[in-house]
This record gives structure tokens, sequence and C-alpha cells, in this order.
């Protein structure tokens, strides 16, 4: 078996950060994908028919993000046909997913350029609410709630209903973790 490739981030794009109801509101989850799209490759130097696959992280695909988000921003940035595209789930870690994703094919010797990353932070899946609303005048539905996906659900709480421990040995707090039939 011959050595891993080494894999490496050539060039990095973000999103403006935008705020409530600002100019980013009415832009779909696919087409802000795709700016960023067009963006990292023209950075990177990269032209889009080089690139073999997109991998993009997306929580909780429901609603407007219910379909292969990666796949649609490709097809937006007028990426060829031929340049696959696959939408990961890991929740929150779901942009890191797609970047490991994406950086094991190349390891592996399975693919020489993908493009990965976060595409989607929050679903718009909320009783109709697209552009968010302040003070909604009806029960407002929020898929995330029931899916475990409310925001601030830390992962320290995750790894301690699981009794996972640090590399340290210690609890996810950082304090001691008594396994059972391990000390007192």
């Amino acid at each position: 078996m011959s050595a891993a490739n080494e894999a490496c981030i050539v060039a990095g794009v973000r999103t403006p950060i935008g705020r409530f109801g600002g100019a980013l509101s009415a832009l779909q989850p696919d087409d802000l994908a795709a700016h960023v799209l067009r963006a990292v490759v023209e950075r990177a130097g990269v032209p889009p028919s080089d690139v073999e696959d997109v991998v993009l992280g997306c929580a909780n695909q429901a609603g407007e993000d219910n379909r292969d988000v990666a796949r649609m921003a490709a097809l937006l940035a007028d990426f060829p046909e031929t340049v696959a595209g696959v939408t990961v789930n890991r929740l929150c870690g779901s942009g890191m997913e797609a970047v490991a994703t994406a950086a094991r094919a190349i390891a592996l010797g399975e693919a020489d350029v993908h493009v990965a990353g976060r595409g989607i932070h929050e679903p718009r899946a909320m009783g109709g609410a697209k552009a968010g609303l302040r003070v909604p005048d009806r029960p407002l539905h929020d898929a995330r709630h029931e899916l475990g996906l409310a925001a601030g659900q830390p992962a320290a709480g995750m790894a301690g209903a699981h009794r996972s421990a640090r590399a340290d040995g210690r609890g996810p707090d950082g304090g001691a973790l008594a396994r059972t039939g391990e000390g007192g």
C-alpha cells in the first residue's frame, strides 16, 4: 500500500454576516452557497471543471434545505454537470465532517480536487417564517427542538451523557470522570 496523499486547504471563502430581515434574508441556501463556490475556485485559481466533488455540511435538512444543497449549489455556480455534490449532516459538526470527507478522499487517492465546507447554518423551516418573525402572531413550530437541534446544546453535555472522556482522562468539563466499575 502506498503512502497517503497530503490533503491541504488552498483557499477559503465565507458568506457575509447578515442581520435579521437584511439583504441576505431573501436568498435561498443553495444560491448563497453558489456565490461561495464561484469565489473559492476563483481565489484558488482552479477551474470548476477540475473540481471532482462539492461536499457541504447542512444540519437538519428540512423545508427549503431539504434537497442536496451541495449539488444544487454546484449547478447554480455553473460548475460542469460532471461535478458531483453531496450534502452531509453531522448536526453542528456538519461543516467539519464535509472537510474531513473531502480530505479523506484526497488522502486515499480517490480524488485530487474537492470543494468542502459548511453549507447551511440554520434550517429555514419554521412554520412559514421564511425571513423570520420578530413577534409571531401565531403559534410557531420549530422542528429543531423535536430533533434535538436547539441552539446552545453543548457538546460537553452530549459527551457527559455518553460518558465520553477527553484524551487526558478527564470529563467533558475538565473534571474527573468516574466510569462504571472505576473509583468510588
